[in-house]
């Protein structure tokens, strides 16, 4: 069973929700091959998670079979680096950087193959999302169970939240567009997720 689940979805959703690459990724392709690229794009990403996640969940089995104390450690590691990774975006935020913006202007020909390779190729080799999987999940690991039983689940949870978003998005592009395009709405939803991220990781470091 996964430990803190209430928190591990308010979490994810809250992280899911938040405009950044993936978002405008999709939004991209569906600007420019309609719904059904951005849906196609959406599922590479997804997909992706997948790969992080088994990757993580191999490094969590690994820790484990070796000391429960060396796992406490990799969990304290990993709040840091959410305290860390929450305070980054508030100090993006203040300086008026935005990773997404730049994808939106992007343009290139319309097609379902392209945009399921990109969406994967976009999360499966961003740095960002495989160190925060490394840090993140293990959070919400019980080490009574099995780690990558538990890894896969909480991927799995994630690739609904982040298909049925992502694809809404897509669908409904012309006010998505609006809403995405605004600096002052991306700007209040990249906030929150910092101020997550940072009481997420409090919150942890607290815990015993």
């Amino acid at each position: 069973m996964i430990a803190n689940i209430e928190a591990f979805l308010i979490s994810i959703t809250i992280l899911t929700l938040t405009p950044g690459l993936d978002t405008a990724l999709v939004i991209r392709n569906a600007s420019r091959g309609g719904a059904k690229d951005g849906i196609a794009a959406s599922l590479g990403i997804c997909i992706g998670l997948f790969v992080h996640a088994t990757l993580s969940a191999v490094g969590i089995s690994a820790i484990l079979a070796q000391s429960a104390q060396l796992f406490s450690m990799v969990k304290m590691i990993g709040a840091v680096y959410l305290i860390w990774l929450g305070l980054s975006t508030l100090k993006d935020i203040y300086k008026g950087k935005s990773d997404a913006i730049s994808w939106l202007g992007i343009q290139n020909q319309s097609s379902i193959k392209r945009s399921v390779r990109e969406g994967f190729l976009s999360n499966v080799l961003n740095p960002k999302t495989a160190v925060f999987y490394l840090a993140f999940l293990p959070q919400f690991i019980n080490p009574e169970g099995s780690a990558i039983a538990q890894t896969m689940t909480m991927a799995s949870i994630h690739f609904v939240i982040a298909m049925i978003w992502q694809s809404g998005l897509a669908v409904s592009l012309s006010c998505a567009k609006n809403m995405i395009g605004n600096m002052n709405f991306m700007r209040r939803m990249e906030a929150t997720t910092g101020v997550v991220l940072v009481g997420l990781g409090i919150k942890l470091m607290s815990e015993d």
